[in-house]
C-alpha cells in the first residue's frame, strides 16, 4: 500500500513539476518580447537582473550564447506540450512503474536533449542571417524570396511520406513504447532520444517559419503549437496536415506575388 501511495505521490509531484516549468518557460518567452517594459524591485539583482539583460536583447544583435538560450526556451515551451500524450502513456505502464519519476525524467531529458541539439543549429542559423543584415530585432527575415522558400518546404514536407511516418509513431505512442521499449532508467533515455528525432522529424519545418514570422514572435510560437498538438492527436491530427500544408504553400505564393507580381 504504501509502495503505490509512495508512486502515486512521486507521480503527480512530476506532473506537477512538467506543467510548472512550461508555464515558466512562456512567462519567460513573454518577458523576451522586444519592447516590453521591465522594472521595479523584483528585477533588481542577481539572476532576475541577468534575465532582465537576456529580455532586452534583440535578435538581430543577439550574440551566439543568448541566440542558443532564446531557440532552447522556445523549443521547450513548444515542444514539450506535444510530447505529452507519449510521457503520459509511459507513466501508465506497468514496466514503468518501479522506475518512478527516475524513468520519466530520463524519457524527457532525452527528448529535450534532440530538442537542445536542434536549438544548437536553429541558434547558428540566426547568428548567421543577422552577421547578413537579413533578420529584424524580432528575428524576422527581410528577403521575401527567403520566405517563400521556408513557406514552400514547410508546405510540401506536410505532405512527405517521412513526415507522415514519424506522426503515425507520434499518434500512437503505445504502439511506439511496445516496439522500442527498453528497460531501466539507461532505456528511457534511449526511448527519450528516439522519441525526441521522430518529433523533430515531423516538426523542424514548421519550427523554421519562426524566421518568416519573427524568432522572438510569441503569437507565433502559440499558434505553431496549437497546430503541433493538434496535427499529433489520433482523431484529428490527419484533418489538420494537409490543409495546413495547403495553406503554407498558397502564403508561399502569395508572398512570391506580392514582391515580384504576376509571372509574364
Amino acid at each position: 500500500m504504501h509502495f503505490w501511495l509512495r508512486q502515486y505521490v512521486d507521480r503527480q509531484a512530476g506532473w506537477l513539476l512538467f506543467f510548472s516549468s512550461i508555464l515558466l518557460a512562456w512567462a519567460i518567452l513573454f518577458a523576451m518580447q522586444p519592447g516590453l517594459e521591465l522594472s521595479g524591485p523584483v528585477w533588481q539583482g542577481g539572476a532576475m537582473q541577468a534575465l532582465l539583460a537576456l529580455c532586452q536583447t534583440s535578435a538581430s544583435t543577439a550574440g551566439y550564447p543568448v541566440a542558443f538560450a532564446m531557440w532552447a526556451l522556445m523549443s521547450f515551451a513548444m515542444m514539450a506540450p506535444t510530447s505529452l500524450p507519449a510521457l503520459k502513456t509511459y507513466s501508465e505502464l506497468p514496466s514503468a512503474a518501479h522506475l518512478g519519476s527516475r524513468g520519466f525524467v530520463s524519457l524527457f531529458g532525452g527528448y529535450l536533449l534532440i530538442w537542445f541539439g536542434f536549438s544548437l543549429l536553429a541558434a547558428g542559423a540566426q547568428i548567421l542571417l543577422a552577421s547578413a543584415n537579413i533578420l529584424d530585432m524580432e528575428g524576422r527575415s527581410l528577403l521575401p524570396l527567403f520566405n517563400a522558400f521556408l513557406l514552400a518546404l514547410a508546405g510540401a514536407y506536410q505532405f512527405s511520406s517521412l513526415k507522415e511516418a514519424c506522426l503515425n509513431s507520434c499518434r500512437s505512442p503505445l504502439m511506439f513504447f511496445m516496439a522500442n521499449w527498453r528497460e531501466g532508467v539507461s532505456g528511457a533515455f534511449m526511448m527519450g532520444l528516439r522519441l525526441g528525432a521522430i518529433c523533430l522529424a515531423c516538426c523542424w519545418a514548421l519550427m523554421l517559419l519562426a524566421f518568416v514570422a519573427g524568432t522572438m514572435n510569441l503569437a507565433f510560437m502559440g499558434l505553431a503549437t496549437v497546430l503541433m498538438v493538434l496535427e499529433k492527436l489520433p482523431q484529428i491530427g490527419a484533418r489538420v496536415s494537409a490543409p495546413l500544408g495547403a495553406a503554407l504553400l498558397f502564403a508561399a505564393a502569395l508572398t512570391l506575388f506580392i514582391e515580384y507580381g504576376p509571372l509574364t
